[in-house]
This record gives structure tokens, C-alpha cells and sequence, in this order.
């Protein structure tokens, strides 16, 4: 089903960004890179681009010092013919962090770029520029569309184990040489802190690159943004990040695990027991260290439409910023829900409005999955209670009815953080709430976690699992297996979109060809 061959990217990773993805960053965090010139802004926390379209993208990058970030564009990767975009300058306020927007770039096309970090009192003074290269969305629906998805990583003490090679599941991804990664949360753990060393089951031992912000939960601004620093270290991420776009989104480990807002916390770990205080501080480290169009803007938010072209839009959620507070889920009325009342008529309204083939549902939580927060609470969307909509599942079911009556065709749903893969079909027939159309969920991950079992069915909208792999046992480190990622290839010539769940080496475990124009499936 593949609409283009493997690997269809050219050989830049064996030349620019070959160099780019090498770079070893120092034991001791900002110390420039050996071959880095003397005195002059640094950049060896890689680029990445995030957000990208048929003609625009934004460009991150970190420095070491106060720098004004500039961006050359390039059709090629010799840099013959450039144009130049004058960027932010970088200080301690955004964590030496910035982005720049690219705009009037060519449809469907490959960009090289290159980031340079200029001395702000003499802009002849830069660093050694950082190179980078991503495909703009086409225009041309023959074409076709390929992202991959999962999210949870560096979780339940399982981080960057150089032994182990790192994070090697990013290489298994760009070898598809996707359009995009779907990140679907979880891209930190703030509450999980990382120790050196850990014993395996099987007495073997797990080592942990750690640095001082990893040894305790994030509190402080400076310790969420040592959070995102830390995955920085890896470098298969940050080849990874030079040469496939993101579109990310957030869920609770970016703050601490099934938060909501007005919270108060028990948790004797932490000083702080205010989540708002806490999230506030997160969510500003978390827009500094990824490449948002939504969140820079005034009253930024993570919920947003991505288009992609006449073949697909990204509608991106976010469950955790409206939600009401975790409960046993069996209110017969509730208005604020997981989404949120503004970002529920937003949704529908945005769906409505979708002239793509396909709409895929980027949610950071499951709808069909039990995910429990203790003994009587519910952390996400279902209760466990097979019979009519309650709690939650009531804004669900409003959404899931308007796709159906407003015949809204090609609805996917993608999600992670129940950290193993499933597929799941709902169909009405099946369930207890029978007014929409048929639908499919995919479900994967973790990049870099623990794994842990399947989660228990709720049937109230008709789920079957059709597939699912998960251990036995939980928190599963990387070293045990279990950790997946998803792909999702919509040919060009049919509309055909075929999801492949795969393994951390890429390996097929199961696949699903769906077809177009059909309201559901």
C-alpha cells in the first residue's frame, strides 16, 4: 500500500546532516563542542521544525548564550541559491530557546536549512551554523501523505541508556521517511525522576544518562525546562528532529501524572501542591522547547488544526488543560467534560468545515480504554459502565453523534499513553449508545518507557480490539520489548489510508487498510 518507494528522502543524512545528528553533547550541560569556535553562540541542542504546511513551518532552536537566531533556506543542500529569515533573539527568557516562522516556501517539496547563531553586538560573530532539511505538505493529492505516531517517553525512570543505543526507536521511524511525527504526549516525565542506575528482573542493570533537573519532580521553571533539555541529550532524537516535522501535544507527565486543573496534591515529593502552579510553569517550558504555531500567539493554546494538504487534517486535542476534575465518572450530566465546552463547538465546528479526505483525531487519551486514577476515579474518557453515556463518555458521544448527522467522512482516531498497541473498531451494533457511525482507534507506545498491560474495555461505544500487543506484567523496561510506534500511509492515486502498528525496529505487527468517502467504516 506504500504510495512511494523507501527511502524516497535524499542522501542528505550522509552529508550536512550527518555532522548535524553526530554531535555528542558535553558531560557538563552548554560546554560548546570541540569543534565549535571560541566565544562564539553554540547550537548543540540540534534544530527541529514543527507545524509545517503547504507553505510554511517554524524552525527551533537552543543556544548557548544570547544570540540572534537567523535561518537560511535552501532548495538544495549545498546552499548555492539561499534566502535568509531573520529570527528572535535568544536570552534567558525563553531559555536561550526561539523559533522562526518560514512562510511562501514551495508546495510538496524539500527544504534544506541551516541555522545560524549570530553575536548580538556583532552579528559578523556566529557559531557554527546547524543544519536541517523537511518536506512541505503538497498541494498535489497524488502525492499521497506518510506520518508515524506514539508518545510516552523517558517514563517510570527508564531514560537515555547509552548501552542500550538511546532512544533507537526515532531511527526506526525515519527510516520510513515520514512527512511528520504525531507526538501524542507524554514527550516528558516531569514527575519521574532519573536515577543512574536500575536493577532488571533478570539481575541485569539499566544505565541512565541523568543530569541534576532529572533527580527530583519538576517544580521550579528551570527544573520543566531541564525536563525537555534532557531528551536533547539523545542523538538519535536530535537526528530525528533535523529531518522530520512535528506536531505535538501534551498530556499529564508534562506536569505530573493525571493532573487537572484546581488540583491540590498529596504527593510528599513535592513543595509546591498547586498543579495550576505548577502546569502554568510547565506549559511555558513545553511552548519554549517545541515548535507550536498555536501556543506563541496571545492566549496561546495546544489544540489546534493542522492541514496537510487535500489528502489529510490533524485535528490536535487537548484533554488535560479543560477537563473537570478525575472522579468515578458517573455524572448523568456534564458540561465541562474532558474537552471542555469551547473546545468541543470548536471541534465540531472545525470537522464540520474539513474538506480532507481524511480527519484524524489526534487525542492524548483513549475513548474506549479504562485508564483508572486510583481505586474509584477515572483518569480519562470511559468508567468502565457498558450502558448509556455518563460523565465523559457524554461529550464523546455528543461529538461522535454531530460526525454522524453531519456525515463527516473519513474520522481515524490515534492516541498513546496507555503505553502498549491495540486496534480497536467500534461499531454501533455493539454498544449501549448507538447514534453514530462506525469507527476505528489505533493505539501506540511508548517511544521510551514503561510498558504495561491492556487496559479493560468500556462498552458503552461497541469497542472490539481487534489487535493488541502488551505484557503480561508492568512497567516493562525498553530492554524487555513493548515499546511501538504507528504509521499511517494514505496513497495518492486510491485515497486508500493503510495504519501499520509496528515494533521499536520497525517490525509489522498488524495492519488496516481503510477506504475513502465512507462515513464510517
Amino acid at each position: 500500500m506504500s504510495h512511494r518507494p523507501l527511502p524516497r528522502r535524499r542522501s542528505v543524512l550522509r552529508g550536512t546532516l550527518a555532522a548535524s545528528a553526530a554531535l555528542s553533547l558535553p558531560t557538563a550541560l552548554g560546554a560548546a563542542p570541540a569543534f565549535a569556535r571560541s566565544g562564539r553562540p553554540n547550537a548543540a541542542w540540534g534544530v527541529q521544525t514543527g507545524d509545517v504546511t503547504c507553505d510554511s513551518g517554524l524552525v527551533w532552536v537552543r543556544s548557548d548564550r544570547p544570540a540572534r537566531m537567523v535561518v537560511e533556506t535552501s532548495a538544495t543542500e549545498s546552499f548555492r541559491n539561499t534566502r535568509r529569515w531573520h529570527g528572535p533573539l535568544l536570552g534567558p527568557g525563553t531559555d536561550f530557546t526561539g523559533t522562526t516562522r518560514l512562510r511562501g516556501l514551495p508546495s510538496g517539496e524539500q527544504i534544506h536549512y541551516r541555522v545560524l547563531l549570530a553575536d548580538p553586538d556583532d552579528p559578523r560573530r556566529t557559531g557554527e551554523p546547524v543544519t536541517g532539511t523537511f518536506r512541505t505538505a503538497s498541494a498535489r493529492r497524488r502525492d499521497g501523505v506518510r506520518f508515524v505516531w506514539s508518545g510516552d517517553l523517558a517514563g517510570q525512570g527508564w531514560g537515555i541508556n547509552p548501552e542500550f543505543g538511546g532512544y533507537t526507536i526515532y531511527n526506526a521511524m525515519a527510516a520510513l521517511d515520514p512527512d511528520f511525527f504525531l507526538c501524542s504526549g507524554d514527550n516528558v516525565y516531569a514527575d519521574g525522576p532519573i536515577s543512574e542506575t536500575v536493577t532488571l528482573p533478570d539481575g541485569r542493570t539499566w544505565r541512565n544518562v541523568t543530569t541534576e533537573e532529572k533527580s527530583k519532580v519538576a517544580e521550579t521553571l528551570a527544573e520543566f525546562r531541564g525536563n525537555f533539555r534532557y531528551n536533547l541529550l539523545d542523538e538519535n532524537l536530535r537526528a530525528f528532529n533535523a529531518r522530520v516535522p512535528s506536531i505535538v501535544q501534551w498530556d499529564d507527565h508534562e506536569v505530573t501524572n493525571n493532573w487537572y486543573p484546581g488540583e491540590i496534591l498529596t504527593d510528599g515529593r513535592y513543595t509546591e501542591k498547586r498543579v495550576d502552579v505548577l502546569a502554568a510553569r510547565a506549559r511555558r517550558a513545553f511552548s519554549e522547547y517545541f515548535p507550536i504555531s498555536t501556543l506563541r500567539r496571545p492566549g496561546g493554546r495546544v489544540h489546534r488544526v493542522q492541514h496537510h494538504g487535500p489528502l489529510l487534517d490533524v485535528f490536535v486535542l487537548d484533554m488535560r488543560t479543560y477537563r473537570n476534575a478525575n472522579s468515578p465518572g458517573d455524572q448523568p450530566a456534564d458540561e465541562q467534560g474532558i474537552l471542555g465546552r469551547e473546545q468541543l463547538e470548536w471541534l465540531k465546528r472545525e470537522l464540520s468545515r474539513s474538506r480532507a479526505v481524511w480527519k484524524v483525531i489526534a487525542s492524548d487519551m483513549p475513548i474506549g480504554l479504562v485508564v483508572p486514577d486510583g481505586t474509584t476515579d477515572v483518569e480519562a474518557v470511559a468508567q468502565g459502565d457498558p450502558g448509556k453515556p455518563l460523565g465523559r463518555e457524554l461529550q464523546i458521544a455528543e461529538l461522535l453523534r454531530h460526525i454522524k448527522h453531519r456525515r463527516i467522512t473519513g474520522t481515524v482516531w490515534l492516541t498513546a499513553d496507555v503505553h502498549h498497541t491495540s486496534a480497536q473498531h467500534y461499531l454501533p451494533s455493539r454498544a449501549a449508545f448507538t447514534d453514530f457511525a462506525p469507527f476505528w482507534e489505533f493505539v501506540s507506545g511508548p517511544l521510551n518507557a514503561g510498558a504495561f498491560p491492556a487496559s479493560a474495555l468500556d462498552g458503552t461505544f461497541g469497542p472490539d480490539r481487534v489487535f493488541v500487543k502488551a505484557p503480561a506484567t508492568g512497567n516493562v523496561s525498553p530492554a524487555g520489548g513493548y515499546q511501538f510506534f504507528g504509521e499511517v500511509d494514505i496513497d495518492g492515486h486510491s485515497g486508500e489510508l493503510t495504519v501499520r502498528l509496528r515494533e521499536q525496529d520497525g517490525t509489522v505487527l498488524f495492519t488496516k487498510v481503510l477506504q475513502p468517502g465512507r462515513v464510517g467504516q
